[in-house]
């Protein structure tokens, strides 16, 4: 046993929740962000613009999303130049295997190849064989044995939840957007969640309003404390910021957490927004307005598809009301009320 562990800390493969959970998942979201995300953003301008160029772009950087997950995931392992140059060949296959749930399939297979390929990473005289010819057929190996699986699994995970939001909206829309919401706050990856459970329609739409209770109430509830800086900090960055202090003070938390599981249900019952683009954006709130662009494109996915006439002032409306003026107004009175009752004490959301 002492000798495997001495084995795999010089090896740096450490097996914690910490490593592939939070590291590796919020890598896996940042690739899939420098990838599909930013293609569809890409791809919608040249779309609305007329210019093929940038569709063309988009279209690239969509397909790459697999071999960026990889790579991401990789690189947050901490893997050598071969094995991370290797992952991108893994990333594809697991990513085309999984269909639907690819993000998930990635995310597995592309931490069992990296930890294989940093086992045998410069044990051999010939490790630019080696190395990556271990990493790859390790990985799609793996891919061919599990990606389908996980796929479906994740695939189906996420019709249920969007199934369920579209029979009891109001009820799912709670849920939805509070618990996505604290993923955002959390040092997990709301957005790699989103993306892996393919979480779009009613459900996707409960979840950018969680994400934007959470990022764009903290950055109001805290303006007194950290300014403008704080406020476009965590407004148009990310509410983690408060984590600390969430650690020092939970109860923090329970304004935005509040007003999450207010505009939920009046994103699915009232003004029936729903996230029809990439389902990363699902979970990246106003994070660069990530998720409103995500909800512009979906509405002209539907449009393309014959299942929306037009996008309308109501939509307009609904989308500012949910993404900023809500959070904006009632996290800051929420907030108000628990400082008067000692809940939140002077510099309990100041940013360090």
């Amino acid at each position: 046993m002492n000798t495997l562990q001495a084995f795999l800390k010089r090896k740096n493969i450490v097996i914690s929740a910490r490593r592939y959970g939070i590291d590796a998942l919020g890598a896996m979201a940042q690739g899939l962000f420098a990838s599909l995300l930013i293609g569809t953003i890409l791809n919608t301008l040249g779309g609305q613009l007329g210019i093929e160029a940038l569709t063309a772009v988009g279209k690239y950087a969509s397909s790459m999303a697999g071999p960026a997950m990889a790579i991401a995931i990789g690189y947050a392992l901490q893997a050598p130049p071969l094995v991370l140059f290797t992952l991108a060949a893994v990333g594809q296959s697991a990513n085309e295997l999984g269909g639907a749930g690819g993000p998930l399939a990635v995310l597995f297979v592309a931490i069992i190849a990296a930890e294989c390929g940093k086992a045998v990473s410069k044990e051999t005289r010939v490790d630019i064989l080696v190395t990556p010819l271990v990493t790859i057929l390790v990985g799609c190996g793996a891919s061919w044995l599990l990606a389908p699986a996980l796929g479906r699994a994740a695939a189906l995970v996420g019709s249920m939840i969007m199934a369920a939001t579209e029979l009891q909206p109001f009820l799912m829309g709670i849920a939805v957007s509070v618990l996505v919401g604290i993923a955002l706050t959390l040092p997990i990856s709301s957005a790699a969640i989103c993306a892996a459970l393919g979480l779009t329609g009613l459900a996707g739409g409960a979840a950018v309003a969680g994400c934007c209770a959470q990022m764009v109430g903290f950055a109001f509830m805290s303006y007194k404390e950290n300014g403008v800086g704080g406020l476009l900090s965590q407004g148009i960055g990310t509410s983690m910021l408060q984590m600390p202090n969430i650690v020092r003070n939970p109860k923090i938390w329970l304004p935005p957490i509040i007003v999450s599981a207010i505009t939920g249900p009046l994103a699915t019952c009232v003004f029936r927004l729903q996230m029809n683009g990439a389902p990363v954006s699902s979970g990246m709130g106003t994070c660069g307005l990530v998720g409103q662009i995500g909800v512009y494109t979906g509405w002209l996915n539907d449009i393309a598809a014959g299942t929306k006439a037009a996008v309308t002032a109501g939509d307009w409306i609904g989308l500012v009301l949910i993404s900023f003026v809500l959070p904006a107004v009632l996290t800051p009175l929420i907030g108000l009320f628990f400082r008067r009752i000692g809940w939140i004490r002077e510099n309990d959301l100041k940013l360090s």
